[in-house]
């Protein structure tokens, strides 16, 4: 871990409220959409993997999520916890979005997370599929104020 000793609580080793508490708190960071605040959750030199993309630093996070987010339009996501042990936290993760031409989208998958002992994500390894929605199938469309109040039916689990 490089820099001065940084606490971002709930630190490991994790319960099932606290790693539970972490992924809503990381749903509620990236549903804001700010690159830079969303960064300073991970360590300077946090490891991630991205569906084919590979990439470390924060730097690196903030570029990789300003991109993002010029593509994906009207971003709303919800994370679930999957799994924890010790220092490790796995995600199930459903996000929906729109390109620039109008065709919303829903991305259904799989995080795993491991921390510092001071609570920052020192790698991030993600797993995901793009599915075609119309805007009638969409979980997290108008008027949806909390996307932890939408049920999601076991198939989609």
């Amino acid at each position: 871990m490089n820099g001065p000793f940084i606490e971002r609580p709930p630190c490991p080793p994790f319960t099932r409220q606290t790693a539970h508490r972490k992924v809503k708190a990381a749903q509620n960071a990236w549903n804001s959409k700010n690159s830079s605040q969303i960064s300073l959750a991970y360590t300077p030199d946090s490891i991630w993997r991205n569906r084919d993309q590979f990439l470390q630093g924060r730097e690196a996070i903030v570029e990789f999520l300003e991109k993002k987010w010029k593509k994906e339009h009207g971003y709303r996501l919800r994370k679930e916890l999957f799994a924890f042990w010790d220092d490790r936290i796995a995600v199930q993760f459903w996000y929906e979005w729109h390109d620039e031409d109008g065709q919303w989208w829903r991305t259904y998958g799989i995080e795993h997370w491991t921390f510092e002992e001071n609570g920052l994500m020192s790698k991030r390894q993600m797993s995901a599929n793009d599915v075609k929605i119309e805007d009638s199938e969409r979980w997290f469309g108008e008027g949806v104020e909390d996307v932890d109040k939408v049920v999601i039916e076991e198939k989609h689990w």
